[in-house]
């Protein structure tokens, strides 16, 4: 299934991002439909929330903008204040001499008028579409898991299953915890778990929430490298620093031929490469995957697009033939990315925790 999605991803993408680039500028000019912003737009940050179009007009979200520049100091706005169409330049006009560089559903970055230059402001902390999207993952991961620890503290353990949600939720903690965390830590679960379990379900939920085609839903943060690499850099931390002494002997000094260590620190060189490696691997394998499942699912739905923009007979020939193809393959695969929600957010916790348990190796 693993080289399935790999293979389709790329012939998919073969065969949107080809039509896509050569019809982009003719779809623009006849209001047809930009198939190489439908195909990115989804993944990218933004500082609005454009949610679809109605009529000829955009359904947006408008979201604060606040940013800091060196020349006339912090200030807060809102997206709406800069226009929606940037013009030539890529340019979308707001107040006080300030504009956003970038496509109409891109973040960009902010440039302030200075004389006749533009300048970049020195720090921008907006709340963005996907910090927006962020934070509602945040809290529905409050919501998940306070709810289920209150019923914990009202009852005693030999009461009976809690039901409904909280007992979903009391299934899904005690296998993760069981299966993935303390069948690989032992006797170290209890210290580690806290940090493993919350690692499981918010990458679960901000997966479950990328599939979600709507408001709160419709962000994938997880396809976003930043986020990868900061729950890499995470686990990175925490096995490095609370790594024991027999941890760093093997990187430093491992157990083969003297010859392999000094003079030429040839093997210690390789196990400082696979310190730094390691956070990699779990940084790309969780965006790489998450990022591919939705290319995949939305170059589906944009192959009907292609197939009609052909024109004539022939176009709406294969366009009504690609049709249900098209539609029952994209069921297929968000069917099939419900299940990859799960899978990533399983490997990530248990590779996490794999790492730490290395780090915490005895001399046999």
């Amino acid at each position: 299934m693993k080289y399935f999605r790999n293979i389709l991803f790329v012939v998919l993408m073969a065969l949107v991002a080809i039509p896509a680039f050569a019809q982009e500028a003719q779809a623009e000019e006849k209001g047809g439909v930009n198939l190489k912003e439908i195909l990115f737009g989804h993944v990218q940050d933004a500082y609005q929330w454009h949610i679809t179009d109605f009529n000829g007009h955009p359904v947006i979200i408008n979201l604060p903008i606040i940013f800091y520049s060196s020349h006339s100091g912090f200030h807060v706005m809102c997206s709406s204040q800069f226009s929606h169409e940037p013009d030539a330049n890529l340019l979308r006009k707001g107040p006080d001499g300030f504009f956003i560089q970038g496509a109409e559903d891109e973040k960009g970055r902010i440039v302030e008028q200075v004389g006749n230059s533009l300048e970049p402001v020195c720090l921008d902390i907006s709340i963005t579409k996907q910090v927006c999207i962020l934070f509602i993952d945040a809290l529905l991961l409050l919501l998940c898991i306070l709810i289920p620890a209150r019923w914990c503290r009202k009852h005693k353990v030999d009461d009976p299953a809690p039901k409904g949600f909280t007992g979903l939720m009391h299934m899904f903690v005690m296998s993760t915890y069981e299966d993935l965390i303390k069948s690989t830590l032992g006797e170290k679960a209890d210290k580690y778990a806290p940090y493993l379990l919350t690692c499981f379900f918010f990458i679960f939920f901000a997966n479950l929430m990328g599939v979600v085609p709507f408001p709160p839903g419709g962000g994938n943060i997880t396809g976003n490298i930043a986020v990868t690499a900061f729950l890499a850099l995470c686990t990175f931390l925490i096995t490095n620093v609370t790594g024991n002494g027999h941890y760093w002997r093997e990187i430093f000094w491992p157990e083969v031929p003297t010859w392999l260590k000094c003079p030429v620190p040839l093997m210690p060189v390789i196990e400082l490469f696979g310190v730094f490696i390691k956070p990699i691997v779990l940084m790309v394998r969780l965006f790489a995957n998450m990022m591919a499942g939705h290319a995949i699912a939305i170059s589906l739905s944009c192959i009907i697009f292609i197939m009609f923009a052909l024109g004539g007979w022939m176009g709406n020939l294969l366009g009504g033939v690609m049709t249900p193809v098209s539609v029952l393959m994209s069921i297929f695969m968000m069917l099939l990315e419900l299940l990859v929600c799960y899978i990533q957010a399983m490997v990530f916790t248990l590779l996490s925790a794999i790492y730490i348990n290395m780090s915490h190796s005895h001399a046999e």
